[in-house]
């Protein structure tokens, strides 16, 4: 199946051959075949449409963000290190990224950021926290520029995993202002070009974040 999208050319939504097709094409029963078409879909390679059809699917890392996110907390419950692994993983990439971003990031993109600083410090004052997604918007408007889809879809899977374990009640609760500020302080490095100083920043982002998941 995975042979026939490719030769095909098929992308997202684009239709299959009817079971009866495929099940001539491949040689093998329906119940094989429907096997096969599920685990497909688990995989998001394929959607099956009840009453319309097979599609290529979205091909989206939803299932390696699970995968990641359950590993982890069977790991973490083990006494393994698994949450500060995939903490390690994601900062490796976002703040190896900073010298791609120092001084090259559009005005649009200054802008929008600048705005989700100040909608986390107003979070903290109403709410006593930032919401998750104002840090999800802030982690994708950040590196949006670079035009990598599969950077941008992999770093949501390391986003969606981590957060996945952490609504668990892994760790400690942030400084909300300080968190706010640190994101601040990463908006201005990237802003005045200054790429060693965009990354400690961020590391410095993921310093907190380890000490809050360390036990004391």
């Amino acid at each position: 199946m995975k042979e026939l999208i490719v030769e095909q050319g098929l992308g997202p939504g684009d239709p299959l051959p009817t079971e009866t097709e495929l099940m001539e094409r491949f040689g093998v029963s329906r119940n094989s075949l429907r096997e096969a078409l599920k685990s497909l879909q688990a995989m998001c390679i394929i959607e099956i449409r009840r009453g319309f059809g097979t599609y290529v699917g979205t091909m989206s890392l939803e299932p390696l963000t699970n995968a990641m996110a359950f590993r982890t907390v069977v790991g973490h419950r083990r006494g393994q290190d698994s949450l500060l692994e995939l903490l390690q993983m994601r900062e490796a990439l976002e703040a190896g990224l900073m010298h791609r971003l120092a001084g090259r990031l559009p005005a649009e993109n200054l802008e929008e950021l600048d705005a989700l600083v100040g909608k986390m410090h107003t979070e903290v004052c109403e709410a006593g926290g930032i919401a998750s997604q104002t840090d999800r918007a802030f982690h994708r408007t950040l590196h949006r520029s670079l035009g990598n889809e599969l950077l941008s879809e992999l770093l949501d899977a390391f986003w969606h995993a981590f957060h996945q374990v952490r609504a668990q009640g892994l760790g400690t609760t942030a400084d909300g202002e300080e968190l706010a500020r640190m994101h601040g302080r990463i908006v201005e490095a990237v802003r005045a070009g200054n790429a060693a100083e965009a990354e400690a920043a961020m590391h410095r982002h993921f310093d907190d974040i380890r000490q809050r998941l360390t036990p004391q």
